[in-house]
């Protein structure tokens, strides 16, 4: 596997490398898993047409953008009444 230079701040490499030493691991080791256990924006897209094709083919579920913006905006007002968003 070929090595990869990458310019970040000093601050956030530290903080990286503490909190890969506190794992047990080195900086190299501790981004590398970092990496294999993040999505891509493409595989979250991909995902979540799996989940919206699965929830449609076991409840009939489907709404459509608009009551998604919808469900959005209601489900913001609720986190928001919450004291959460």
């Amino acid at each position: 596997m070929a090595d990869a230079n990458i310019r970040i701040p000093a601050e956030a490499r530290d903080r990286l490398a503490e909190i890969a030493a506190e794992e047990g691991l080195s900086l190299r080791a501790y981004l590398a898993r970092l990496a294999d256990t993040l999505l891509t924006p493409a595989e979250r897209a991909e995902r979540a047409d799996e989940a919206r094709q699965a929830l449609r083919e076991w409840n009939g579920y489907d709404p459509t953008p608009a009551e998604e913006n919808c469900l959005d905006a209601e489900l913001d007002r609720r986190l928001t009444e919450a004291g959460i968003g």
